[in-house]
């Protein structure tokens, strides 16, 4: 049984100078700024309560520690995690993920533990004693440059660090006859509409026709078949490459990559079909081996509604039910109206509710075979860019109210081993925008839930885009085997 966090023993003296009380704090975020800094170029990541402070302003320091109000009842000060930090970068660690959130509840709820005995003992068995990673990072080569693809960039650089795990080394897109393809192609990885600017800076070198990306030589190969590549000219070896193009989803497809000797392997970022394994992190991802060549990490609505649906019937058994992805438009759709091959999918995207199909329900049932035939979905494209939304209508065995469902969720989202995967959201004035770029592949919506007994309905947003990617790149490092050890540990 997990200790909760008691309000009551952290209720502090009403702050009499509030203006005075922020800046003090605020300077001790911005002191925090460069420990994090220095921690992350070393291989640590420091966390609060899931969420990374990597690259995160004193501002954004200062609201992670506020959020923790959400998780525990009552915020965090700095004056508590500062401390904590400064003696964390003290130690000669090996690469790692530490909670300082978590680390510091747990200090103030057992004020009688000693804090710094406390972090010793809890570091203990990662201080460096050797180097433990590979003296050659792993190449990673991103197939296609879409939307998919540019926002995995952001992911994969952001997540460099010390350059030691892996390295983007490539983007594979189709020959263009354009003189400013480079440029152009540069532009829309520095600013996106959606995602806002590039938090970097990018440079386009076109005697060597690549991307300097923070620092990343990203080389722009023009290819139309991928058995055709010479990855051995740009030095990349044994690389994993990410195919976001959706061109091939089958063995017979997905061959194309592998058979190319300066390929291990390939993750296809789309629903796998017939032996290619799909795999949503969090869920089934025990079933990614490193020595399968070919992976699908599956859609991006799957990832959404499994890790929701698996919480369900394992705490309260689902007999029956229909799910409905209200679901933002895709480059798959027409602007304005024009011939389409799928049905409806040709009126104007912009302007037009447009019910479509989805293959949620057997998508489902090949990752949860407990489902099978128990589900029926439908899908509704809306005019936004980005976000779309899970409805979720299930008939469970055992009845339950609104407020047992949300304590569940909130349980499974900040204390169990899929907070990485699910969100959840207390917020009353909850819109889609307010999930640009959020990083997990579903967001549970709180204050939306409704039950009758043993029916009840939830609603799970979802960033198609990011959220997505972030669920790309996690099974990525699966598979590399750089999945970071995580303190405190569950």
């Amino acid at each position: 049984m997990v200790k909760r966090f008691n309000p009551d023993k952290r209720r502090r003296p009403k702050v009499d100078d509030y203006f005075g009380d922020w800046k003090w704090r605020e300077a001790l975020a911005e002191s925090m700024v460069p420990i994090v800094g220095k921690l992350f170029r070393n291989e640590v990541r420091i966390l609060m309560y899931g969420r990374s402070l990597v690259n995160c302003s004193a501002i954004e320091i200062m609201k992670l520690h506020r959020f923790v109000r959400e998780v525990e009842g009552n915020e965090l000060s700095e004056l508590e995690t500062y401390p904590l930090l400064e003696q964390i970068a003290k130690m000669k660690l090996l690469p790692c993920e530490i909670d300082i959130g978590e680390i510091v509840v747990y200090l103030l709820d057992n004020p009688k533990v000693n804090p710094e005995e406390y972090i010793e003992n809890l570091l203990s068995d990662n201080l460096r004693t050797k180097r433990s990673y590979p003296l050659r990072p792993k190449d990673v080569v991103l197939y296609g440059f879409g939307r998919i693809g540019r926002i995995l960039t952001r992911i994969l650089i952001n997540d460099t660090g010390a350059g030691t795990k892996w390295r983007l080394r490539a983007i594979v897109v189709r020959e263009s006859t354009s003189p400013d393809d480079l440029i152009k192609r540069a532009g829309l990885l520095r600013n996106d509409s959606v995602h806002g600017p590039f938090p970097g800076t990018i440079r386009v070198n076109k005697q060597n026709n690549a991307l300097i990306v923070n620092g990343n030589e990203i080389s722009v190969i023009y290819a139309n078949d991928p058995r055709k590549v010479d990855y051995k000219k740009y030095g990349i070896k044994k690389a994993t490459i990410l195919d976001n193009t959706g061109a091939w989803r089958d063995e017979d497809g997905l061959k194309q990559h592998v058979k190319n000797p300066s390929v291990e392997r390939v993750i296809v970022t789309a629903p796998g079909k017939g032996k290619v394994k799909n795999i949503v992190y969090g869920v089934n991802d025990d079933k990614a081996s490193p020595d399968d060549k070919m992976l699908a990490a599956a859609s991006c609505t799957t990832n959404a509604i499994v890790p929701v649906l698996k919480v369900i019937d394992e705490n309260y058994t689902i007999q029956s039910g229909h799910i409905e992805t209200v679901h933002a438009y895709t480059n798959d759709q027409n602007l304005i109206d024009n011939y389409h091959p799928s049905d409806r999918r040709g009126r104007s995207a912009a302007l037009n509710l447009v019910i479509t199909d989805t293959g949620a329900a057997k998508a489902v049932s090949q990752i949860l075979p407990e489902m099978k035939g128990k589900l029926t979905a439908n899908a509704i494209r809306v005019p936004t860019p980005n976000v779309s939304l899970a409805i979720m209508n299930l008939n469970v065995k055992k009845s339950v109210s609104v407020e047992e469902l949300n304590k569940c969720f909130r349980e499974v989202a900040f204390h169990s081993k899929l907070k990485t995967t699910i969100d959840y959201s207390n917020a009353i004035d909850a819109v889609s925008s307010d999930f640009y770029s959020n990083e997990f592949a579903v967001v549970f919506d709180s204050q939306a839930t409704i039950s009758n007994f043993n029916s009840v309905t939830i609603y799970c947003w979802y960033d198609n885009e990011y959220g997505y990617s972030k669920q790309v790149v996690r099974l990525l490092k699966k598979v590399l085997g750089i999945n970071l050890i995580r303190y405190p540990k569950q």
